[in-house]
């Protein structure tokens, strides 16, 4: 495989913020070949830019998705488990509106008693 130019790398970086960069699919890829193909993910890290913990991690992650290993989530599950959190998180926050909405509606029709007690 031929190995990448900087330029390369610059290009394929997509830069979220300052301290956090994304890397295309297609470049990760090419360095977990790399890595299987013998180089290690500190020559690599020197080479490019990527941490060798990133590069070790997509190695992980690609032997999961693939099969290779079964001690993770592939990242079609990690995907769905983050999208289940969100909604599990919309789901409670709607629910703690509706408790609020339906306790001011009762009060506000004199449903419930207010907590005072005039007994």
């Amino acid at each position: 495989m031929d190995t990448l130019r900087i330029e390369e790398v610059t290009t394929m970086r997509k830069t979220k913020n300052r301290y956090h960069a994304e890397y295309s699919k297609e470049f990760r890829k090419q360095l977990v070949e790399m890595v299987r193909g013998g180089r290690t993910a500190q020559e690599l890290s020197r080479e490019f830019e990527p941490s060798a913990h990133a590069i070790r991690k997509w190695v992980k992650q690609a032997d999961i998705d693939e099969g290779r290993r079964e001690d993770g989530l592939t990242t079609v599950e990690r995907d769905e488990l983050g999208q289940l959190r969100r909604e599990n998180r919309q789901l409670k926050e709607e629910r703690e509106i509706l408790k609020k909405a339906a306790a001011w509606f009762a009060r506000e029709t004199n449903a419930v008693p207010n907590g005072s007690s005039n007994s």
